[in-house]
């Protein structure tokens, strides 16, 4: 297979702007991608004529993405089914982990299971596709919740009825809250015992390229006390994390 130096030169350049948040010059591209000065130059006027890079001038000129690059980028997500990207995360999470995982959705005051993937040897869940659970009571649900403003957490469980599934279930907005700010600061959620007394869950936001919150993957199994939230919180921060990525989110 024959491969164009100038096409292969280019997806390079493309690739290392967009690494670099504070834009980039000509004199870096060049040490860094070992190309010729004249080479880089017609290829940097070349991208930024097609709206593939934007320059500032200053002492030297810096290069940045441009709109129409982003604008092809986003055509990638937007071309894609959401569960063509998160399923097979999800299910390679769920082989790793050896626990029950789902993907969510907020739909007014209750969370939908969207996607389910078990291990080999599952620990039976009353949750299956479709199901619908409080929001409070959920890490699935914590972990959405996590991202609004408090404002909007009491607009969203107003009229809410925080009903005991168990005796470790929240009893009112203000702990909701309390427990939210937790969320926040550790970056993942938990469910402790609060919709099945045996069973504990964790939960951490999925966002797309708008940076929106468009649901939340979870692990679920037998509560152990010896288990290791914390780092099992961690592990799906990295993956959601990724799958987020993969969606077109850019931190």
């Amino acid at each position: 297979m024959k491969i164009n130096r100038t096409t292969e030169r280019s997806v390079k350049i493309l690739e290392l702007v967009a690494k670099a948040n504070d834009g980039i010059d000509m004199d870096e591209i060049c040490e860094k991608l070992v190309i010729p000065r004249t080479s880089c130059y017609d290829i940097l006027v070349t991208l930024v004529h097609m709206g593939m890079l934007e320059v500032s001038t200053g002492a030297k000129k810096n290069y940045k993405i441009g709109l129409n690059a982003y604008r092809i980028g986003m055509s990638y997500t937007n071309n894609r089914n959401i569960s063509e990207i998160i399923d097979p995360a999800l299910k390679e999470l769920s082989k790793e982990l050896k626990k029950t995982c789902f993907f969510g959705v907020l739909e007014g005051t209750k969370i939908v299971y969207i996607s389910k993937f078990e291990p080999e040897n599952p620990i039976i869940t009353t949750a299956t596709i479709g199901t619908r659970n409080p929001v409070y009571s959920t890490s699935l649900g914590k972990a959405i919740l996590s991202t609004m403003s408090d404002e909007q957490i009491r607009e969203i469980t107003k009229d809410i009825e925080f009903k005991q599934a168990t005796r470790f279930t929240l009893k009112s907005v203000d702990e909701l809250i309390e427990n939210i700010n937790v969320v926040r600061s550790r970056g993942f959620a938990l469910d402790e015992r609060e919709v099945e007394e045996h069973m504990e869950c964790v939960g951490v936001p999925v966002f797309n390229e708008k940076r929106e919150c468009i649901g939340a993957i979870s692990a679920s199994s037998l509560y152990k006390k010896d288990e290791d939230y914390v780092a099992l919180g961690n592990t799906l921060k990295e993956r959601a994390f990724k799958i987020s990525k993969s969606l077109g989110y850019m931190p």
